[in-house]
């Protein structure tokens, strides 16, 4: 019998003769039958992303808002936050049509050019994200042990290291553009996009290729960033003398509380049931952990929503421009009661002459 047998991400089909079209089709087994039919593709899925779709586009198109036209002073950690911020709002934008397929019972009707683009930009957000808050960790700690160093020049190497990780994000996901990305399933009538793929290019190539971004890209950016984050709380603690290391030392908690939940809730998982699940293709030529795994998938998604709380942490100007732009106050009007906010703040000082002697006194 000339069949050519060929297993999804973690599905074993074969690809069958269609006589009444020249693409060719797939079956897949009852486990992926199930998988693909039920409700945590067609429903639960939907609904994350439903809620990311509505929280994180607003909220990064705000925060660009903000960091582009609101705040005057570029530092690194600006920069930063902006490209973060830019990263989700590129990667939301996309959500309609994601949720659209999975509400369609995981049917893509969107040709296999946007097909490409939405697991391009999907992968490319995840690692994105990571890079871009392993800067700004490590700008962070940075400040505090060496805050003399000349703020135009930190900023020139921010955006020097910024257009460096678009490069490569961009660079790091063309492997994911060159293979057909979508799948005509037969038994289901439907069309995958990254469902289903022929096991020779799971199990070589798509294998080589996680495990590659999951070490570089994923394992190396947060040591440094767990590193960081020890040695500035090693740093704050040390600096017992500073009368603002209290509020220093809040506001690195809340980052590293923030950065934390975020690894372990969207980076952490996926990651590791990425390189699992490609391994287990490899090794053992099927995988049945494909369900938890487009569980962290989608999981991971959740960072577009929790980057805005970092910005907001990280950034005392971000939350006082943010506060402003939301009532709907002009730059100039901010500028002028920050003006007039300092001069009673730190009012003039003025001699004062005793009557009794030639003496000039000067009160504090």
């Amino acid at each position: 019998r000339n069949e050519t047998f060929t297993k999804g991400r973690s599905f074993i089909g074969h690809k069958t003769n269609a006589s009444n079209t020249s693409r060719a089709m797939y079956q897949i087994d009852e486990f992926a039958t199930q998988v693909l039919t039920g409700k945590l593709t067609t429903v639960f899925l939907p609904i994350v992303y439903i809620v990311v779709f509505i929280v994180g586009l607003p909220s990064n198109a705000m925060a660009l808002w903000v960091f582009f036209l609101r705040t005057k002073k570029k530092h690194p950690a600006v920069i930063y936050m902006a490209n973060l911020a830019l990263a989700d709002l590129l990667f939301v934008v996309w959500f309609p049509l994601k949720i659209a397929y999975h509400i369609n019972g995981n049917n893509w009707i969107y040709g296999e050019g946007l097909c490409k683009v939405l697991v391009g930009f999907f992968y490319g957000n995840m690692y994105c994200s990571i890079l871009f808050m392993t800067c700004l960790s490590v700008q962070r700690y940075w400040v505090i042990v060496n805050p003399i160093l000349h703020s135009r020049k930190k900023s020139e190497i921010a955006i020097g290291i910024s257009a460096a990780i678009w490069i490569l994000i961009l660079l790091g996901t063309i492997p994911l553009y060159i293979p057909t990305q979508t799948v005509s399933i037969a038994n289901l009538n439907i069309t995958t996009c990254h469902d289903v793929l022929p096991h020779a290019l799971l199990a070589n190539d798509m294998y080589s290729y996680f495990l590659s971004l999951a070490i570089g890209v994923f394992l190396f950016p947060a040591i440094l960033t767990a590193v960081s984050y020890i040695l500035m709380i090693k740093t704050l603690n040390a600096s017992i003398t500073d009368v603002n290391i209290g509020k220093k030392r809040k506001r690195a908690i809340k980052l590293i509380i923030t950065v934390l939940s975020m690894y372990l809730i969207c980076f952490v998982p996926s990651n590791v049931l990425l390189v699992v699940h490609y391994a287990q293709i490899k090794t053992y030529g099927n995988s049945r952990i494909y369900a938890s795994y487009i569980t962290a998938l989608c999981l991971s998604t959740l960072n577009s929503c929790i980057d805005p709380f970092i910005y907001y942490f990280v950034s005392k100007d971000f939350r006082d421009n943010l506060k402003n732009a939301l009532l709907c106050r002009s730059v100039r009007t901010t500028k002028r009661m920050q003006v007039s906010l300092s001069s009673n703040r730190y009012p003039k000082k003025t001699p004062s002459y005793s009557s009794s002697s030639n003496t000039t006194k000067s009160t504090y």
